[in-house]
């Protein structure tokens, strides 16, 4: 039995809420670095997060030790961003019928456009959710195809080729984006 197994009896049998605290301290971090990723704005991944921990805590009894318990709260933190990213589509479509001045990025907006290369931001804005969400756990949270898996509720074949897709697709996105910066460099000349 795995130390997060223990803190999960505890909290559901024994009813000592206090470990509930050991799982937060353990994933808290990795969560909010997973949702900044996935929804790309710091105060929609802090507000997820919390929202993340409360779903987890109310389906605590519901947790099997079947999968990893890393593995099941990504599941839960993958359909919350989910969630979250069409709500956000919606209401960008509705504000964008009623609003006529263009909208200015805010500072944190630009300063995080600028960590990246306009080609790799290029790219990855033309990805679906699922797709960054694919690369984000992939790459950046480094989990298995096994665990990536469980959590897309797909078999490990299917993930990977999904994967090798989604790599192909930034490549491809990368090198156009870069051949127009060429070519808009070169008539400038």
């Amino acid at each position: 039995m795995t130390l997060i197994e223990e803190w999960i009896l505890q909290i559901v049998e024994k009813g000592e809420n206090e470990a509930f605290t050991n799982i937060i301290e353990t994933f808290q971090k990795p969560i909010f670095m997973y949702c900044y990723r996935l929804l790309g704005n710091r105060q929609e991944a802090e507000d997820a997060t919390q929202d993340i921990f409360f779903k987890t805590y109310q389906k605590l009894e519901q947790y099997k030790p079947v999968c990893s318990f890393s593995s099941w709260i990504y599941k839960i933190a993958y359909n919350h961003c989910l969630d979250l990213s069409r709500k956000r589509k919606t209401y960008q479509r509705i504000k964008r019928l009623f609003t006529f001045n263009p909208v200015t990025e805010s500072i944190e907006q630009t300063f995080e456009k600028q960590l990246f290369s306009e080609s790799l931001t290029y790219a990855l804005s033309k990805l679906s959710l699922q797709e960054r969400n694919l690369l984000i756990l992939r790459i950046f949270e480094e989990k298995t195809f096994d665990e990536i898996g469980l959590i897309f509720g797909k078999s490990t074949v299917a993930v990977k080729k999904q994967y090798e897709r989604t790599k192909n697709k930034v490549k491809k996105q990368i090198n156009e984006s870069e051949a127009k910066e060429h070519e808009e460099c070169a008539t400038l000349s």
